[in-house]
């Protein structure tokens, strides 16, 4: 274990404290992949994206071009944050050209086969909540029912596969094999990671994955300081991104059914009326929590991560940042809720839902009109065992001494919130 990662036993799992959250002392693996990503340069611009996703497929139709304008807008904020390191511009670079290929395949697989564009998403189930909330378990609770479809990581980031992507008899699964190997790398950048959002190939991935082929949603904003990007998406209508994301999900059900989706993406909160008017026949589930465990997870995890993916670690920019984020978040939720149909929708309190799950997933299937039968409920309850903190471990966030603020410092801008919804107070 790394020096400044100290480990204590708990009760079933470790608990680990990483001490050198504002000063970090780089390892060498860190060291290694700054040196090797400041030796490339990128060009952020559409037309190289572009281009290189065309070079990369052999493919050159990206369907409806709208989503240009928001990509040229994705790489001049990328240019903006002045504080994104080596590591941070080359991953970027690399997730952008990845969706940018990604969508020539989706767009060429619809024209070869229009009969996709014509497959039903029947009733999906659909998380939404604020994010570091529950949401990512809930999901892989409720995916391990295999008469649902989900999106395992390795899939959702090659949704469709290539020539290369062929079963060998050495590699029954290349796309898994490139995920695990993608996932293998972050863990020895950033071994801590995995313990707060996990990127194995077989975890269930949120959705966003297919709405970043449209080049929208909040997404940038996790991966770089990015105001005006944010500024722009709040503004302007997602229905087109939504539809992409239905368009995604009628692809990938025409490669391996079944069309009874489970998916979740936090930036549903803010999007209702969009969301349900993309899903209508949907069960949508919000789940809610005290925002101060949210935002305490959702500041650790970026002061964490900025050892390598920023040039320096500074708590005052996710506090500056992800704090006045999350009451917009909230106040889009509290806003807009009731325009979901009641009996189509679930409201899930982290603090029931930690005490006992098993009321909670019942209503769950018996809104979706699914049978919650003995054997679906055992492999749920297996999945909950072997996925809970405190057997794989956690961290242990320290919201005064990594960013000098209380809990209620932060709990004060969400009055309307805990007005609107009974969430218990978590984090004191």
């Amino acid at each position: 274990m790394r020096e400044q990662e100290q480990v204590t036993q708990a009760a079933k799992g470790q608990v680990f404290e990483i001490k050198d959250m504002r000063a970090p002392v780089l390892d060498e693996a860190q060291k290694a992949a700054l040196a090797a990503a400041s030796q490339a340069s990128f060009d952020f611009s559409s037309a190289a994206i572009m281009g290189a996703a065309k070079a990369q497929t052999g493919l050159n139709d990206f369907g409806a071009t709208d989503f240009v304008e928001r990509l040229d807008l994705w790489c001049e904020c990328v240019e903006e944050d002045e504080f994104l390191s080596p590591v941070g511009r080359a991953g970027l670079w690399t997730m952008f050209v990845r969706y940018a290929a990604d969508r020539l395949r989706v767009e060429d697989i619809c024209k070869r086969h229009p009969e996709i564009l014509d497959i039903e998403i029947d009733r999906p189930i659909i998380v939404a909540g604020p994010p570091r909330s529950g949401t990512t378990h809930l999901l892989g609770l409720i995916s391990a029912d295999k008469r649902l479809r989900s999106l395992p990581w390795w899939e959702a980031i090659a949704p469709v596969p290539t020539a290369e992507d062929e079963p060998t008899p050495d590699d029954p699964n290349p796309r898994w094999t490139k995920a695990e190997a993608g996932w293998q790398q972050q863990e020895a950048v950033l071994p801590m990671m995995s313990y707060m959002h996990e990127f194995s190939p077989d975890h269930i991935s949120e959705d966003i994955e297919l709405q970043a082929l449209n080049f929208s949603s909040y997404l940038l904003e996790w991966l770089a300081l990015v105001p005006r990007w944010r500024d722009y998406y709040l503004s302007h209508d997602q229905s087109g991104t939504y539809a992409y994301l239905k368009k995604g999900l009628q692809v990938l059900t025409f490669l391996k059914g079944p069309n009874r989706w489970v998916i979740k993406c936090p930036q549903h909160m803010e999007q209702l009326p969009v969301l349900y008017k993309t899903f209508p026949d949907a069960t949508f589930v919000i789940t809610h929590r005290d925002p101060v465990g949210s935002i305490r997870s959702t500041l650790s995890m970026w002061l964490y991560a900025s050892r390598v993916l920023r040039t320096k670690s500074d708590p005052e920019e996710p506090k500056g940042y992800w704090i006045d984020r999350y009451k917009t978040l909230l106040s889009r939720c509290v806003k807009d809720r009731d325009c979901l149909p009641e009996d189509q929708t679930i409201d899930v309190y982290f603090h029931q839902w930690i005490r006992d799950p098993d009321p909670i997933l019942q209503r769950i299937y018996d809104m979706a009109e699914i049978p919650l039968d003995e054997a679906t409920l055992k492999t749920l309850h297996q999945y909950h065992k072997d996925h809970d903190p405190a057997v794989k471990g956690k961290v242990r966030f320290n919201l005064e001494g990594d960013f000098g603020i209380t809990a209620e410092d932060i709990r004060q801008h969400f009055q309307f919130y805990f007005d609107r919804f009974p969430v218990e107070v978590e984090v004191r």
